[in-house]
């Protein structure tokens, strides 16, 4: 067997990689109506990379009127952010979701979209960012759009980035005496 000193989050071929391929077939994605549905750019290369996650209306994960179940519009924002994040800036860095927040704005009478975005020079603001403050949150809104472009919803996220060496240190000065 070979042996690698790379880290497995930096390793093009690594288990985490070929799960992002099969993510549409999370039971609780497939029970919402959620999946991947486009992804430009490479998990695990530079360059900017972008994914747009659909939400099928069907009449299982619909609400009481018939219309967009509001947890599952929330949940379609939920781990991406992350996740890109993650994998982007390598194992320096240590990435949370810290809150998000939604505001309806119309009801989700159809299928609706939501794109995610990361261009590699934002990327590398961060990591000179992070590096220089040693923690921060990042803030990012999405719109969450009907088949018409109308926005349904919007989420306000906020990740928590921090190099690894201050997230460990954050962690030693919270534990309790």
């Amino acid at each position: 067997m070979k042996s690698s000193n790379v880290e497995p989050r930096d390793q093009k071929t690594t288990l985490k990689s070929k799960l992002l391929q099969l993510w549409n077939l999370w039971p609780p994605f497939i029970g919402a109506g959620i999946s991947i549905d486009k992804v430009e750019g490479n998990w695990d290369g530079r360059g900017d990379l972008a994914l747009e996650v659909k939400l099928k209306l069907r009449f299982w994960n619909s609400n009481y009127v018939g219309t967009q179940f509001g947890g599952s519009l929330f949940a379609m924002t939920d781990p991406f952010y992350m996740v890109m994040l993650a994998r982007r800036l390598g194992r320096e860095f240590v990435v949370w979701d810290k809150s998000a927040s939604i505001r309806y704005r119309r009801p989700g009478t159809s299928d609706c979209r939501v794109r995610f975005e990361l261009k590699d020079s934002e990327i590398e603001s961060l990591k000179e960012e992070v590096r220089r403050l040693g923690k921060l949150d990042w803030n990012r809104s999405l719109d969450i759009r009907d088949k018409e472009g109308k926005v349904v919803a919007q989420v306000d996220k906020v990740l928590y980035i921090a190099t690894r060496e201050a997230y460990l240190e954050g962690k030693k000065s919270a534990a309790p005496t």
